[in-house]
């Protein structure tokens, strides 16, 4: 009988026999299994996606997230286009408006001292129209500072300032006046007063605020960009839908995708028809800069320098032979006020109207002159004030009344030719964005129909 002897503890293995390693937490000797690292976890979900994604379930939900965002990206893109040239084609409107504003608040103060100089020439108690011309004349331009202050704060100081000044002025006037009509000559000075602060301080402000003002237009308009990048943004997410529907028919053996289809057309359609309509508001914004806006200018700035002009000419009368500096100040006016409704004409913006009556009134003007050259004082003074037809000032109101209403129109051309550019912007904003979400949500159905043949 056999018997099988144990090794004794501590002795070596028997040949061919392994020793299992002991593992903490086990009991030494047993086999285990070690845990999975979390790199492995990761690298194995990483592996997974992969796969997933190399499989055409995985390739569909690339093309249908590709496909959503392009087309929701174009939409957003040309309504914030459209957005920009709105702001921008409303601020225009609103520094527009405040331009002329100030412009005509400048017009209204040399008018009004064209009239008081005019008038003080006659002496004694001054001529009805002409005072009735001066207050009216000094109440618009104080109704309009109070309005321009509070609609534009950047203005608002300076506009303070005038119509402080502004009262000084009329202070000033109301001296001359008063010493005028006793005989006194201390009136020209008190005229002289008034003339230097409205020459060396008024008008000088309002110019600047003027000047700021024509800045911030030019601003705005440069906003209203051309837009054809729009388009090309279109194209781009166009060729993405069509790239997709191509190899979509390659894989499925499907000629169309009745999503994609129309998602394109959408694109399509709307891409081209909302790039035109905005770059038909960047031409629009072009036009008006260019047409009704530059005429107003141009006629306003003419205006103000005539009826300058028009004080210059009874400055020169009332100092007697020593106003030739005042003669030199209304040559340089009367030649810019031409040269610019010239220009004006020239461009197509103004008719010739305008310019005519001036050149009308320039000439009566050498007629004062001669007579005041030629000694005969009293017979320029009369000239200069006379209200008869055919006179000075009767050629001076034509041009008047024509400046003024070339103004009024061109300016309400400008704030409607703005508005009108201004809505049309809007309506392309709106078509894109909702061009691109529906072309979005076509797109996901399209792509998602192919989808569900694979669940």
């Amino acid at each position: 009988m056999s018997q099988t002897l144990t090794p004794p503890p501590g002795s070596a293995p028997a040949p061919g026999r392994a020793v299992q390693p002991a593992h903490p937490g086990q009991p030494g000797g047993q086999a285990g299994t070690a845990p999975t690292t979390q790199a492995q976890e990761r690298a194995e979900r990483r592996a997974g996606v992969r796969s997933a994604l190399r499989r055409t379930p995985g390739k569909l939900r690339i093309a249908l997230a590709v496909c959503v965002l392009a087309s929701i990206v174009f939409g957003v893109l040309g309504f914030q286009a459209a957005r920009v040239q709105g702001i921008a084609l409303e601020d225009a409107r609103s520094d527009t408006s405040q331009l002329v504003g100030i412009q005509d608040v400048r017009n209204n103060l040399v008018v009004a001292d064209a009239a008081a100089t005019n008038a003080f020439l006659v002496g004694g108690l001054e001529p009805a129209d002409q005072r009735e011309r001066y207050d009216d004349a000094i109440a618009n331009a104080s109704i309009r500072l109070a309005e321009l202050a509070g609609a534009n704060s950047a203005d608002a100081t300076e506009l303070g300032v005038v119509a402080s000044q502004v009262t000084v002025y009329t202070g000033l006037i109301e001296q001359a006046r008063a010493n005028n009509r006793q005989g006194f000559p201390v009136g020209s000075a008190y005229l002289d007063q008034a003339s230097t602060l409205l020459r060396d301080e008024i008008l000088p402000t309002l110019t600047t605020l003027v000047d700021d003002n024509a800045e911030r237009v030019a601003s705005d308009l440069s906003m209203v960009r051309n837009a054809m990048w729009i388009l090309a943004a279109g194209l781009l997410c166009l060729a993405l839908l069509i790239v997709t529907q191509v190899w979509l028919a390659k894989r499925t053996h499907r000629v169309l995708n009745v999503g994609l289809l129309v998602a394109s057309v959408v694109i399509l359609v709307v891409g081209v028809g909302g790039a035109v309509l905005l770059s038909q508001t960047n031409s629009a914004a072009a036009a008006v800069r260019d047409g009704p806006y530059a005429a107003t200018l141009a006629a306003s700035t003419a205006y103000s320098e005539a009826n300058d002009a028009k004080a210059m000419e009874s400055f020169t009368l009332i100092k007697r032979g020593s106003g030739q500096t005042y003669e030199e100040s209304f040559v340089e006016l009367t030649a810019d006020a031409t040269q610019r409704l010239d220009q004006a004409g020239a461009d197509g913006n103004l008719d010739g109207t305008s310019a005519g009556y001036l050149g009308e009134w320039i000439t009566q003007h050498q007629a004062i002159r001669a007579l005041d050259d030629a000694g005969d004082w009293d017979g320029a003074v009369a000239l200069a004030t006379s209200s008869d037809e055919g006179g000075p000032n009767a050629a001076f109101a034509a041009f008047s009344q024509t400046v003024t209403s070339d103004i009024a129109e061109n300016i309400k051309a400008t704030q409607a030719d703005l508005a009108s550019a201004g809505n049309r912007s809007a309506l392309a904003g709106w078509l894109l964005l909702a061009a691109g979400l529906a072309a979005a949500v076509l797109a996901w159905r399209g792509l998602n129909v192919r989808l569900e043949e694979y669940r």
